[in-house]
């Protein structure tokens, strides 16, 4: 019988504010940054959810380096908790007239002013590391995707052992003003009740990140009683 696995919280607590004040900093020069070590690893995932069809909830849009990628057939909204990111993120949709777009939303990933089953992919790239409560950020990404979508997560997950650890081990205590928990175990994000994880991979570069996708299990399937049980 399969158990689901405990779940390790992060060592290092953050929260909303420090988050805020931390991407008000990197804001202006976070796509020089971060962006070209981010980007083939959004590319990919981008890629897999222009496969499909519906809404798309892209959750911690960030400067919207994403938005871009996304097919025209496909109604993206987008939400961040840092109002400096999301002004970033409007001016590249109106520059590159990103018609498919529909909204840029002020939010936190943890408290989701959407109604549930409201989009057919949730995609989250970068976000749950950031999150003070990653727990309650996988609980609302289930509740808004639809019986049947997905829910997939592009992360950076901290080694166990060898030199990335140590370097991971070494940079956590300065997670407060990194924005971000470099060292944050993989648990952190399973055993959901209503996801099932349907695939892992590794994306460059080199396997720093991790692609997890979940499809939202359809809970009416529980509710199903053979004949002559009642």
């Amino acid at each position: 019988m399969n158990q689901t696995p405990p779940i390790r919280r992060p060592a290092v607590e953050l929260d909303s504010e420090g988050v805020r004040r931390a991407y008000r900093r990197w804001a202006p020069f976070y796509d020089e940054l971060f962006g070209s070590v981010t980007r083939p690893a959004r590319r990919k995932a981008v890629r897999h959810i222009n496969a499909s069809q519906g809404r798309v909830l892209e959750v911690g849009v960030g400067t919207g380096i994403a938005l871009p990628m996304y097919a025209p057939h496909l109604e993206v909204v987008g939400i961040d908790l840092s109002s400096d990111m999301l002004e970033q993120a409007r001016r590249r949709v109106a520059k590159q007239k990103l018609g498919n777009v529909t909204a840029l939303l002020e939010m936190d990933a943890q408290a989701l002013a959407f109604a549930d089953a409201s989009f057919d992919t949730v995609v989250a790239m970068h976000v749950v590391t950031v999150a003070p409560e990653p727990e309650l950020v996988m609980a609302e990404l289930e509740r808004v995707c639809r019986p049947g979508g997905e829910v997939i997560l592009v992360n950076h997950f901290s080694a166990e052992t060898g030199p990335r650890a140590a370097i991971e081990q070494a940079m956590a205590p300065f997670a407060d003003r990194l924005g971000w928990r470099p060292e944050f175990p993989l648990e952190t994000v399973l055993g959901r009740p209503g996801l099932d994880l349907i695939d892992r991979k590794a994306l460059p570069p080199a396997g720093l990140f991790t692609m997890l996708r979940f499809c939202r299990r359809d809970e009416t399937v529980n509710d199903v009683v053979a004949p002559g049980t009642r």
